[in-house]
């Protein structure tokens, strides 16, 4: 084993080099290389890449849900459920790539899941059934991992190529017609204001449910 080398070590650097590189970078032989080590030596910590993009997507749940703990409950399940996913957005976006991680991971720190618990209790409480109560929670979180993968690969497009999304060339490759595809790309507004608007419609979609 190759000594100074820790798993904590080691997400911390792939946290890192995924942020520098992205995603597609990111790999063992890499990631040893930003180590100074084999790429062998990571093997006593680290199965493959897959175990490593668990121990990332726990490294961020973990800080999720140390943040959330210091958000006093709200009025509502829907307040409560909001503040989760603004703060699931904002740690994404602290990585580059910081959503894609997160994609087909399994969490590895059993403290991490059973913060699960008193979520699914205070919506069960509001009237979801179990069933109702976790899909709801695996629907905010899809949504905010597809908002967010949006959000940033957008960004990191439009960065060597400013013009990638101009609404006016769009305007003129769509040419006659289509009017109202084109007013709706000016209404447009990315950011914290579509993330709210369209949080705000997947909670309104599970409150409906409630009132079955």
């Amino acid at each position: 084993m190759a000594k100074g080398i820790t798993r904590e070590r080691i997400v911390a650097a792939a946290l890192e080099l995924l942020n520098d590189k992205g995603m597609d970078a990111l790999t063992v032989r890499a990631l040893a290389s930003r180590l100074d080590v084999a790429a062998p030596a990571l093997y006593w910590h680290v199965r493959n890449k897959q175990e490593l993009l668990d121990e990332m997507s726990t490294v961020v749940m973990r800080r999720v849900t140390d943040a959330l703990s210091g958000i006093p409950p709200g009025e509502s399940w829907r307040d409560d459920v909001a503040a989760y996913a603004r703060v699931l957005r904002s740690e994404y976006l602290l990585h580059r790539d910081g959503a894609r991680i997160f994609s087909g991971t399994r969490i590895s720190d059993p403290e991490v899941v059973k913060a699960k618990e008193p979520w699914l209790a205070r919506l069960t409480a509001a009237g979801f059934t179990l069933a109702e109560a976790d899909d709801a929670l695996d629907l905010v979180t899809a949504f905010v991992v597809g908002f967010v993968i949006e959000e940033q690969e957008r960004d990191q497009s439009a960065g060597p190529d400013p013009d990638r999304y101009s609404l006016a060339e769009r305007d003129a490759w769509l040419g006659d017609g289509a009017e109202l595809v084109k007013a709706a790309g000016h209404l447009r507004d990315d950011g914290d204001r579509r993330f709210e608007r369209q949080l705000g419609a997947v909670l309104d979609g599970l409150a409906a449910r409630l009132r079955r």
